[in-house]
């Protein structure tokens, strides 16, 4: 379940450097790595609740690409259905201590305003119904030509909170998820049916169920997550990064943030310092960990 944390948080003061297009059915920002760099690879972006096109996502996106030199989708997972930007603020008020007064006559109507917006969200953006609309984009990824010049395409998966469970999800590499992929991807031809993905980075995951989410996890993937995180209890954290540590050495890994709270690697409080620290380390080991695979 989503927790007040990950409907809380900063807004970026930067402008996002992107694009808007069409890419397999979903409207999708699309951020491009420095001018005349081939990309290493794809980095599907699975947002966190605000979606694809709130301020914060687009302009990871776009540090993700510059600095990796990726190209990266930043899809509408979310059918339109991304939360208002509008609840960030409602969270702080509710969250932060307050007078008697404001505690019995203000903070009622802010959580009253805070679940009209939310409650809908989560309906409509539960996992049995957003699950299959972020493996058929990847899928079709997969099986079209690469939009860039390579004959091994690299597609990674990066996911915030809420997109964080699909990142997992598509880091299990079920059988009945593989598929052939296009012909224009591969230096010989194979009828191996391939993974959706070849690694995935995901920042404070939302909706995990651990041990079970991890147990399954079969693709190499790196956390990113903090110690006071609200959403993952510190046991299960622990717990976890036994799990995907102990399964093969160097494909997995777990980086647990001192002090950093849920959503500090995309909702970050941009005077808050220690929090752009944690931010800025999230981003190096995401870029890094993409890095490393997509060689």
């Amino acid at each position: 379940m989503s927790c007040p944390a990950c409907f809380s948080g900063g807004v970026s003061k930067s402008h996002p450097t992107g694009t808007e297009t069409s890419i397999h059915g979903l409207p999708t920002y699309v951020a491009q790595p420095a001018d005349g760099v081939t990309p290493e690879g794809i980095i599907v972006f699975i947002t966190d609740a605000f979606g694809w096109d709130f301020v914060n996502n687009r302009v990871l996106a776009d540090h993700y690409a510059k600095r990796g030199g990726f190209l990266v989708y930043v899809p509408d997972f979310m059918n339109g259905n991304s939360l208002s930007p509008s609840v960030l603020a409602l969270m702080d008020k509710i969250m932060e201590p307050g007078s008697w007064l404001t505690t019995v006559v203000y903070k009622p109507a802010y959580v009253l305003q805070a679940a009209i917006r939310t409650i809908p969200w989560l309906i409509k953006t539960r996992v049995s119904v957003s699950k299959p609309r972020v493996f058929a984009y990847v899928q079709a990824l997969r099986t079209s030509p690469p939009p860039f010049r390579t004959d091994d395409l690299k597609i990674g998966a990066a996911g915030f909170c809420w997109g964080g469970k699909h990142a997992i999800l598509l880091a299990h590499d079920t059988p009945s998820s593989r598929v052939q992929r296009h012909p224009s991807q591969l230096t010989s031809t194979s009828s191996t049916l391939s993974p959706l993905i070849d690694c995935c980075f995901t920042a404070h995951p939302s909706s995990i169920d651990v041990p079970a989410d991890v147990d399954a996890i079969t693709i190499p993937t790196s956390v990113a997550i903090g110690d006071s995180d609200m959403a993952l209890k510190t046991p299960l954290i622990q717990q976890m990064k036994r799990i995907l540590e102990d399964k093969k050495r160097g494909d997995h890994e777990v980086v647990v943030m001192e002090g950093a709270k849920h959503g500090f690697a995309v909702r970050t409080h941009p005077d808050d310092v220690h929090e752009m620290e944690c931010a800025e380390k999230a981003e190096v080991q995401a870029v890094e960990w993409f890095g490393k695979w997509f060689a």
